[in-house]
């Protein structure tokens, strides 16, 4: 009987799908340079491969979540080392504040079409939704809060970022910042017609290492490639 699919299952996973798409060739995607096909390989892939053992809610574009479970509620991104980004639906302004409503499940690879294993997976990563928010603007709100801003000073800095925010949903949010701090978020947000998230600051990030030395944090890292 299969195992209903949890976090910690899908991290588990995330490392051996790593180890195993990186020792063997991925003839359908050589000579492939669009790196939405080569995403969508590797994704379809992994649920693949999480369906042989568990059960588990997979999502549609519709929904925009590839694992939708509440339990779970992960999305997969898989991206190049050579330019780590993705999209992600806009919704919010309040995303960049306090997360994008889901996780993160991010693979980063190589791929070199003229070696026999052509694809590399040089790391994954965890990342909760409580740290999917834009780095630069949790931290510029963090320290305003620090340093003693008022409600007057939440707005002005948000309207900086945002200039075309209606006021009531600049009320709510400021607000919301009042009472309810944002943790620091570790992606680089930048709006377009799409959220544009970019993950450097994530992929640096080595080993088992966590983010805010929490202890439910523990799995940001969860593969890193050793060069054999």
């Amino acid at each position: 009987m299969k195992q209903i699919l949890s976090i910690e299952s899908l991290i588990k996973e995330a490392k051996l799908f790593c180890k195993q798409m990186s020792n063997q060739p991925h003839e359908q995607i050589r000579g492939v340079t669009d790196g939405k096909s080569v995403g969508d390989y590797f994704e379809k892939l992994f649920k693949e491969h999480i369906l042989q053992k568990y059960t588990a809610a997979i999502g549609s574009s519709a929904s925009g979540i590839d694992f939708p479970d509440p339990e779970v509620n992960t999305d997969i991104k898989v991206t190049s080392i050579r330019q780590p980004q993705s999209s992600a639906p806009f919704r919010s302004f309040r995303q960049k504040i306090y997360g994008l409503g889901y996780n993160i499940l991010l693979f980063v690879y190589d791929k070199d079409d003229n070696k026999t294993y052509n694809v590399t997976f040089l790391h994954a990563r965890f990342i909760y939704n409580s740290k999917t928010g834009d780095f630069i603007t949790t931290k510029g709100l963090k320290r305003i809060l620090e340093e003693g801003g008022n409600l007057d000073d939440i707005k002005a800095f948000i309207l900086e970022r945002v200039p075309y925010i209606d006021d009531l949903e600049l009320e709510n949010i400021a607000n919301g910042v009042l009472k309810d701090p944002p943790d620091i978020g570790y992606l680089t947000i930048s709006q377009a017609l799409q959220w544009r998230l970019q993950y450097s600051r994530v992929e640096e990030v080595k080993g088992h290492r966590c983010i805010d030395g929490k202890k439910q944090f523990r799995h940001y890292g969860i593969y890193n490639h050793t060069p054999t």
